[in-house]
C-alpha cells in the first residue's frame, strides 16, 4: 500500500548526532532526553556540554515545577560553584542569522511574518512584525517541551547550569528574551506530570519536594552500547510538506471545519528512536 500524504518513508529519517543528545537521568528509573541547538546558542550549548562532561547536574535536582508553564532544574542552592571553562554570561543568544526554510505555514505566525522549519528539524521564525527590527534574523519559538537557559534579570542571560522545559501552553511572550537551547524528544512526561510547587513561581517548598537527579551525560560520552539514538524526520521533500498541510487542515469526520492555518508550536517535526 502506497503511504498516506505526509507519511515519511525510511530515507526521511537522518540521524541525530551523540553530541547533541543530553540524557538526564532521574531518580526513580526516569530517564529525560534533550536535542541540543548548538548552531542557534553555540555558547551556551557548549557551558552545557562542559558542565555535562564535569557531571555538574549530577546529585541536583528538578526543584520548580509551576502549572501550565515550566518545569526547571539545576542547583536549588545556587551555591553549586560552576567549572571554571564555563563561561557566566554568555552573548544574549535569543537570535540568531535567519536560515532557509525548508518547509513553511501557510499562515504567519502571530509573532513573525515567516514560520517554518529548518532543514535541520528546527521550527524558525523570521521577519517580525516591528518595523523597527531587522528581517534578517531569526529565533525558536517557546513551545511545549523547548528548553531554555534560566536567567536573573538582564543583562544576566544565564549560564545554561539551571535550565527549564516548557510544560504548559507555549509562552511564546518569552521568545527573544531567552536563550533556548534545544527540545526534549523523549521523556518529557517524567517532568509534565510531576506535583506542582506550592511556592511562589512553582517552586518545591521543601527540599523533599525536589525530583533528584542522579547523572546527565551526553550521548557520545555514553559506551557505544549504552547510548540512545534518535532520528529527525526531514523536512525538505514533498512528504513533510504534505504532513504541514495535513496538520493545518484537519479532515472529516472529526473535523468539520479546516482552520487553514496553524500555530508553529502545532507541527512539530517528529522524532523517533534510532531502530535497532
Amino acid at each position: 500500500m502506497p503511504p498516506a500524504p505526509g507519511d515519511a518513508i525510511a530515507a526521511d529519517w537522518r540521524a541525530i548526532p551523540d553530541d547533541q543528545l543530553l540524557v538526564i537521568d532521574l531518580a526513580g528509573g526516569r530517564r529525560v532526553v534533550i536535542r541540543l541547538a548548538p548552531d542557534h546558542a553555540p555558547v551556551h550549548v557548549d557551558n552545557i556540554r562542559k558542565l555535562a562532561r564535569a557531571r555538574w547536574w549530577d546529585g541536583t535536582s528538578v526543584y520548580r515545577v509551576q502549572d501550565n508553564y515550566v518545569a526547571q532544574w539545576g542547583d536549588a542552592t545556587e551555591q553549586k560553584p560552576l567549572p571554571a571553562d564555563v563561561v557566566a554570561n554568555p552573548p544574549a543568544e535569543y537570535e540568531f542569522a535567519a536560515r532557509p526554510l525548508a518547509a513553511r505555514l501557510s499562515l504567519p505566525d502571530p509573532y513573525a511574518l515567516r514560520a517554518g522549519m529548518t532543514a535541520d528539524g528546527w521550527p524558525q521564525l523570521t521577519g517580525p512584525y516591528r518595523p523597527d527590527q531587522a528581517t534578517d534574523r531569526a529565533w525558536l519559538p517557546h513551545c511545549y517541551a523547548m528548553v531554555g537557559v534560566a536567567r536573573d534579570l538582564a543583562p544576566s542571560t544565564g549560564s545554561g547550569a539551571e535550565l527549564y522545559t516548557v510544560i504548559g501552553h507555549a509562552p511564546r511572550h518569552l521568545d527573544r528574551n531567552i536563550a533556548l537551547v534545544g527540545r526534549v524528544i523523549q521523556g518529557i512526561e517524567h517532568l509534565s506530570t510531576l506535583p506542582r510547587g506550592t511556592g511562589n513561581l512553582g517552586f518545591y517548598e521543601k527540599p523533599a519536594q525536589r525530583v533528584a537527579i542522579e547523572t546527565v551525560r551526553l550521548a557520545s560520552d555514553i559506551p557505544a552500547a549504552e547510548r540512545p539514538g534518535f532520528q529527525y524526520r526531514a523536512t525538505d521533500n514533498a512528504r513533510f510538506a504534505a504532513y504541514v498541510r495535513a496538520r493545518e487542515n484537519r479532515e472529516p469526520p472529526f473535523f468539520t471545519v479546516p482552520a487553514g492555518g496553524a500555530d508553529i508550536c502545532n507541527v512539530p517535526v517528529p522524532v523517533r528512536p534510532t531502530p535497532r
